[in-house]
């Protein structure tokens, strides 16, 4: 017999990672980025709201 297996190869499990507490840095890290991501939605639905400006656009004039 030859040495090769034949099938599909079973994929190598990954360690768990161990559970880390959270300090007070990271606490703070998050707070600022989901403070972050509410400002930054509350800016999408104000933009949204606006619609589309009268009389926008590129200007262009009669001349060629």
């Amino acid at each position: 017999m030859s040495g090769r297996q034949g099938g599909k190869l079973k994929p190598l499990k990954a360690p768990k990672k161990e559970k880390r507490e959270e300090d007070e840095e990271d606490a703070a890290f998050k707070a600022k980025k989901k403070a972050d991501a509410e400002a930054l939605k509350a800016a999408k639905d104000k933009a949204l709201k606006g619609g589309a400006p009268v009389g926008g656009g590129i200007k262009k004039s009669g001349k060629k």
